[in-house]
């Protein structure tokens, strides 16, 4: 699984301590990191993620779901990426994102422009991602205080191999 969001925050105050610490004159060789807590605490971020489901502010889900940073995940209704309709993207709109970031499984896939009509007649952008790029990118804008809503498909029983999936390609 892997964990992020943290390790840049980490970095950046490693950095920025390593700096004071060299600065300053009277340091006695004492190592002392102040850490400080971030304003997306408030919100639901993505602190895990792998191919079998994610993790909001450390609770872990692994069916299709919804969610925006002010909103707590919900169910969303897609057994897999060919059963999307023009009924799942009007549930989506019903929310009123700014954006939305489609993550459509283990791999990219794009969908048909006469589904998302609910969200380009709003205006609203869509961007499909991997599921692992869209929860990258989630946490971004969620951070930048972008009302984006997250979509994520995690197709149950078709198996998320490279045989699997070099099968679909051919």
């Amino acid at each position: 699984m892997l964990l992020f969001g943290m390790d840049f925050r980490v970095r950046s105050a490693m950095r920025s301590g390593r700096e004071a610490l060299r600065k300053d004159p009277s340091n006695n060789h004492e190592r002392v990191m102040k850490l400080h807590s971030t304003p997306t605490q408030q919100y639901q971020t993505v602190t895990a993620y792998d191919d079998d489901g994610v993790e909001f502010n450390a609770v872990r889900h692994t069916d299709s779901l919804l969610v925006l940073p002010e909103t707590a995940p919900v169910a969303w209704p897609v057994d897999s990426f060919d059963s999307l309709n023009e009924a799942h993207f009007e549930h989506i709109a019903s929310f009123a994102p700014d954006v939305v970031i489609l993550g459509t499984g283990p791999r990219q896939r794009f969908v048909h422009p006469k589904l998302t009509g609910a969200l380009t007649s709003q205006r609203v952008g869509i961007e499909c991602m991997d599921n692992r790029a869209a929860c990258r990118t989630y946490n971004i804008l969620m951070a930048e205080g972008r009302k984006v809503a997250l979509a994520l498909i995690f197709e149950r029983g078709a198996g998320n191999s490279t045989q699997d999936i070099t099968k679909d390609i051919n």
